[in-house]
């Protein structure tokens, strides 16, 4: 591999990863709300809902990624024109494959918000948009900061699929010089240079959102 293709299969990998988060938090925020709503410790607790709604996401994230990719090549292809040979071919699946996943960790980090907080806004009128607004995602800030680090980086662990239906990246590119020098594959330097980029582009990852959880924590400002 040229230099050129190291930084090609490294945008591959990027794009794909944060596109298919930003398309993953926009359905996912939304409905780990409604799951935190409608569970027992929401504001309008709904066992009906909640166990549909749940149900689907569980469903969801029993569904192996590549299996979820196959299923929704026609989708992929209608919208994109092809549903192979391109990294953008892998960015539906690849939000398919997470959202759900996002919503239970969003409500996860609802659900950790001090029930004190929320009954004190009650108490003082705020209506149900203000006291998500205004308190249960403000309070859940870190939490949900560092759970978005954590859903970013699993994406990017299913951008290895990519491989098989010849979308790019940095893994599958991995996986391609194994396929090619199965013999010899770890005395390829390409492959320790991949193995390189990839945990530095983890570990950037998972340091913004440290960084950014600790700013907006209110307990660590307050000590």
């Amino acid at each position: 591999m040229e230099w050129n293709e190291f930084f090609i299969a490294l945008a591959e990998t990027v794009g794909m990863t944060i596109i298919a988060s930003i398309l993953a938090y926009l359905v996912g925020l939304p409905l780990g709300i409604l799951l935190y709503m409608t569970g027992k410790k929401g504001l309008h607790p709904n066992k009906v809902v909640n166990f549909i709604v749940g149900l689907i996401v569980n469903i969801l994230r029993s569904v192996p990624c590549l299996i979820l990719i196959i299923i929704l090549i026609p989708l992929t292809r209608s919208v994109f024109g092809r549903a192979t040979g391109e990294w953008y071919a892998m960015i539906i699946p690849l939000f398919f494959a997470s959202f759900a996943y996002v919503g239970r960790v969003v409500e996860t980090s609802l659900n950790e918000v001090d029930q004190g907080v929320v009954e004190a806004a009650k108490s003082m009128g705020a209506s149900s948009f203000q006291i998500v607004t205004k308190v249960l995602l403000r309070e859940a800030r870190p939490s949900l900061i560092l759970g978005a680090s954590l859903s970013t980086i699993s994406i990017l662990g299913y951008t290895a699929f990519a491989y098989d239906f010849a979308a790019g990246g940095l893994i599958a590119r991995a996986y391609s010089i194994y396929h090619t020098h199965p013999m010899n594959y770890l005395s390829r330097p390409e492959i320790w240079v991949i193995l390189a980029l990839i945990v530095v582009v983890v570990q950037a990852i998972q340091e913004i959102g440290l960084r950014l959880s600790k700013k907006t924590d209110k307990r660590r400002i307050a000590k």
